[in-house]
């Protein structure tokens, strides 16, 4: 029964050595299907034709926490670099919104289905906009501060936006391209002064009803667009509905980040990317679990690491690109007492990075795999042994597959596309569409399958690993070379901070693999062509002979999207033009 599944503490474990005989297929499957429609039990009664998330939870958890079960733990905890901080309550939070959500229907006209860009840093206004959007029925638009104007423009104009969101930092460059973007009516400035043209927030927030509706949705309502981190081409517009990161996330934060409402939850990511929306909002709010933000302008590990000693933050997560800046300080100078936790998504982690890191705080890393059109996909959750460099295992609710050009699944330890199983249901949990862009969001279809654009392994007990991007595989003299595999083996020799491995034109072999290194300061000074050396035979070592780099390139840094992610792209297409 439901109730005896949801009894089980270590569930994924359970699952496992389930997983591990095959005769018991069918029983695997139950329980998988069972585990799910546990973690989605608060909104069976919603699920088959409308769905409002913040009505739907947020009633449910204000209504516990004014009957006697609140927390200890406020819903939203920030703070800043001034020791300022703001402690809201569900109940608060619920208010705050609603009051928010008259802003956006009454003085700036919002109907639902119309298109909204928000870019705001990491301050409790982004996260009320966030409800308050999803309240009224508007599609939000998240986008980072780095956007120039032209970025900016480019997002104005796509997306057919009514209305901007954002601060004195970010409001000149919309006011330089707002002129060319006909849809915008409506500009809303959140900050203690005025400008011209522009609606004040707080001005109208503090006249704000506190009564406000919820707007009913359908399912597959769309909820909010984000464009895509555009590591291979220009970002896309990726739609999704009310029910796919609603729904979907409860999975998530159940299984994979641990989350009970007891714990304190610090996600580090930007807000105006999908990860902030999956770990900063759905994720820890659907288990009732306090989201921890730190202001932080800019990314900086000795404020991590003081964050992590001074609150009782329990469960942490970073990206890759994050812990392979904390391991190279000495974290023995810190006590993380609370921390329990550590997850980490958006690239691959180097095992390297993952030993050292255990070895410094004791605990492990659980990396989790999604993308811009998903929710999570394999994560390696908690109770499951953790094989460093995998991704994990399927996560409920998604049938994955490694599969070949013709749609055929492959076999353990076959390299291939990962993909996740459309037909004859498509999982609810999954990106809608590319919006507006009906031509590329069928490109995504192979026969039964979505096809994520990664190259990966499944091995023999289940685990997916991550080989690279499509477009990223070197087939060098008949040899196909993941970069991810080649940028591990750099990253343990203690010379590198971090590399970039793309394919290099040869006149022989056709491509061969490059590498774009980072010193670290110790080695900056070495001869280039010893250092090189020592690399190249440091690879041959650690991974297959033939994968080693024949060419190398020592750089100050690496190109990166706006998220952090290595733009392989930019680096290949240098090395072709050449």
């Amino acid at each position: 029964t439901l109730q005896e599944i949801a009894q089980i503490k270590s569930a994924p474990l359970k699952m496992n050595r389930i997983r591990a005989a095959p005769v018991n297929f069918l029983l695997r499957r139950c329980l998988t299907t069972l585990l799910l429609l546990n973690a989605l039990a608060p909104f069976k009664a919603h699920c088959m034709h409308t769905f409002q998330i913040t009505h739907q939870l947020g009633e449910t958890l204000i209504k516990g926490h004014t009957e006697g079960k609140k927390s200890k733990n406020p819903a939203l905890w920030w703070v800043d670099g001034a020791r300022e901080e703001v402690r809201w309550s569900f109940e608060e939070l619920g208010v705050l919104s609603r009051k928010v959500a008259n802003v956006l229907s009454d003085a700036c006209g919002l109907q639902r289905g119309d298109r909204v860009i928000l870019i705001l840093p990491r301050i409790p206004e982004w996260w009320l906009m966030n409800v308050a959007c999803m309240r009224t029925g508007t599609v939000l638009i998240p986008g980072t501060q780095q956007l120039t104007a032209k970025d900016i423009l480019h997002r104005l104009q796509k997306s057919k936006a009514k209305c901007i969101i954002t601060d004195d930092s970010v409001a000149p460059a919309v006011d330089l391209v707002g002129a060319e973007c006909q849809s915008l009516k409506f500009k809303l400035l959140v900050s203690e002064g005025h400008r011209e043209g522009w609606l004040n927030f707080k001005d109208l927030l503090k006249n704000a009803p506190s009564d406000h509706h919820c707007v009913t949705t359908k399912c597959q309502d769309p909820m909010a667009i984000y464009f895509t981190s555009g590591t291979t081409g220009s970002p896309k517009m990726t739609e999704h509905s009310h029910s796919s990161y609603g729904i979907g996330l409860t999975v998530s934060g159940r299984y994979w980040l641990d989350l009970t409402s007891s714990d304190i939850f610090w996600n580090t990511s930007d807000t105006g990317w999908a990860k902030s929306a999956w770990s900063s909002i759905f994720s820890p709010w659907i288990q009732g679990a306090c989201v921890f933000v730190h202001k932080m302008p800019h990314f900086d590990p000795s404020i991590v690491f003081e964050s992590l000693s001074r609150f009782p933050i329990t469960v942490f997560c970073s990206p890759p690109t994050a812990y392979r800046m904390f391991v190279q300080h000495k974290l023995s100078c810190y006590t993380f007492k609370s921390l329990r936790h550590c997850v980490s998504a958006g690239e691959p982690i180097n095992p390297d990075v993952m030993e050292e890191w255990k070895a410094q705080t004791g605990l492990d890393i659980h990396e989790g795999y999604g993308q811009t059109e998903t929710v999570l996909i394999c994560g390696n959750f908690k109770g499951m042994k953790i094989k460093p460099g995998s991704m994990g295992k399927p996560s409920p609710g998604y049938d994955v597959k490694i599969i070949d050009e013709h749609s055929n699944i492959l076999p353990p330890g076959k390299e291939g596309d990962i993909a996740i199983r459309v037909k004859p249901t498509r999982s609810p949990f999954l990106f809608t569409c590319y919006a507006d862009d009906p031509e590329k969001t069928e490109a995504t279809i192979r026969g039964d399958f979505y096809v994520t654009g990664d190259r990966g392994i499944m091995d023999e007990d289940g685990y997916f690993w991550f080989v690279g991007r499509a477009d990223d595989v070197i087939n060098s003299a008949g040899y196909r070379i993941g970069p991810f595999e080649v940028e591990s083996a750099l990253v343990e020799h203690p010379a590198v901070v971090e590399s970039a491995v793309v394919s290099s034109p040869d006149p022989i072999r056709g491509e061969v693999v490059k590498a774009f290194v980072v010193l670290t300061p110790d080695y900056a000074s070495h001869d280039p062509e010893k250092m090189m050396k020592e690399l190249q035979d440091h690879v041959k070592k650690v991974t297959a002979p033939y994968k080693y780099p024949r060419k190398m390139e020592f750089v100050q840094q690496l190109p990166k999207t706006i998220s952090g992610k290595i733009r392989r792209n930019e680096l290949r297409q240098k090395e072709w033009r050449k």
